[in-house]
């Protein structure tokens, strides 16, 4: 069976690799912004999930082409601070706000996740949850944070933070599984692709001896 990744996240490629998947990667093109606008009083939770089911969803007709029993992952990651969920701050001057925000405080990153499978072309079985880690932040000083915002890495990623990267470096502590702060939580994912009759095993490949 064909595992497929529906992001263009290298953190969750790299979280799947090292958990014995070796996945193939198909980007969603999806309107985020929309989607979060089409559902103003959606419980963060549930957001996120609607974005984790609207990329998988988008990448099925291509997947299905080559790969009929294909089962399709989206995931979509975003952080709650302050009762608001933010994204991808996509720029230096929103990154260091949202640090303001974030430095000394905490915060709980929520990753939505969909899985589709496929039975001859079309969607078989779905299943689809998120979870959630809560975040402790350190309080990075002006020429860290600087530095930080130089190196483009919290441009790009939701919460304007890494626990794998960079922004390691200016994360105290966590409540919950690690994975799910990088973008893909192992043990939801287990249980999701359980709820579609996939075992973790039957994807795992030839380990390097």
């Amino acid at each position: 069976m064909r595992l497929v990744l529906a992001s263009a996240s290298p953190a969750r490629l790299s979280v799947l690799r090292a958990a014995g998947a070796d996945p193939l990667v198909e980007i969603a093109d999806v309107d985020e912004d929309a989607l979060l606008a089409a559902q103003p009083d959606a419980d963060p939770g549930d957001a996120v999930t609607v974005l984790a089911a609207a990329k998988a969803a988008a990448v099925v007709e291509r997947v299905a082409i080559e790969h009929p029993d294909a089962v399709v992952v989206g995931c979509d990651s975003m952080l709650r601070i302050d009762g608001e969920l933010v994204g991808k701050p996509h720029d230096p001057d929103t990154a260091r706000r949202r640090w303001k925000t974030m430095a000394g405080r905490t915060g709980e990153l929520l990753t939505g996740h969909a899985v589709l499978r496929l039975d001859g072309g079309t969607v078989a079985r779905r299943a689809q949850a998120h979870a959630g880690t809560t975040v402790r932040f350190a309080e990075p000083d002006h020429a860290e944070l600087e530095a930080y915002l130089a190196s483009g890495e919290p441009l790009a990623v939701a919460g304007a933070f890494t626990l794998d990267g960079l922004g390691g470096w200016f994360v105290e502590s966590i409540d919950g599984h690690p994975s799910n702060v990088i973008g893909i939580s192992l043990p939801l994912l287990r249980r999701l692709l359980g709820e579609v009759g996939v075992g973790v095993v039957d994807l795992w490949g030839p380990r390097p001896v």
